[in-house]
């Protein structure tokens, strides 16, 4: 099996593309080019193709759909190694507080600066900037609250960074919450 011009277009815009592609976009891409007398259902019937192609030659990257479109990502199988990599490359990790911050408002979004800071109990400005700065947060919009706060939630980039389509995804607290971190004695 191979792939047709068609197929080799759409193949190089995912390949192309620094985030997840939908069909859609893919669709008006191509509408926008001199390419003619192809529609969504072929689009996708091209995709089919692509990503039984990649899976039968049994390479080490894989075509998948997630956060509302299409990636080539590598196979799970290769995560030590690729995970390894971006240790050695990373040069800024995210901070304690950074990272409490970004769990709060995956769990709590939307949500305004305020109710985070009452969460953490210390002023979360320049953790918030930074998140933004990386992306990893968006505004979502304000508040109906008094002064009309900025709403913040998961962005995209956050959902690709961790592979998940929505917030129902994440892991539920009781699973990663221990009994044993619980201070004082259980009420009797």
């Amino acid at each position: 099996m191979s792939l047709n011009k068609f197929e080799k277009l759409i193949e190089a815009l995912i390949f192309s593309s620094d985030k997840g592609i939908s069909g859609e976009e893919i669709f008006r891409v191509l509408s926008a080019t001199e390419e003619k007398g192809f529609s969504i259902e072929s689009i996708e019937q091209a995709i089919e193709n692509i990503r039984l192609l990649y899976n039968e030659m049994n390479l080490a990257i894989e075509l998948v759909f997630f956060n509302s479109g299409y990636q080539f990502l590598t196979r799970k199988e290769y995560f030590t190694v690729i995970n390894q990599l971006h240790i050695q490359r990373s040069k800024k990790k995210l901070s304690q507080a950074a990272l409490e911050t970004l769990a709060i408002i995956a769990y709590k979004q939307p949500i305004t600066k305020l109710e985070i800071e009452q969460i953490r109990g210390v002023n979360c400005d320049y953790t918030i900037q930074k998140l933004l700065d990386k992306e990893l947060i968006m505004i979502q919009g304000k508040s109906t609250a008094v002064g009309r706060p900025i709403l913040y939630g998961m962005s995209s980039l956050f959902m690709d960074y961790f592979g998940i389509n929505s917030s129902s995804q994440l892991p539920l607290l009781k699973d990663i919450l221990n009994e044993n971190n619980e201070i004082g004695s259980p009420e009797i």
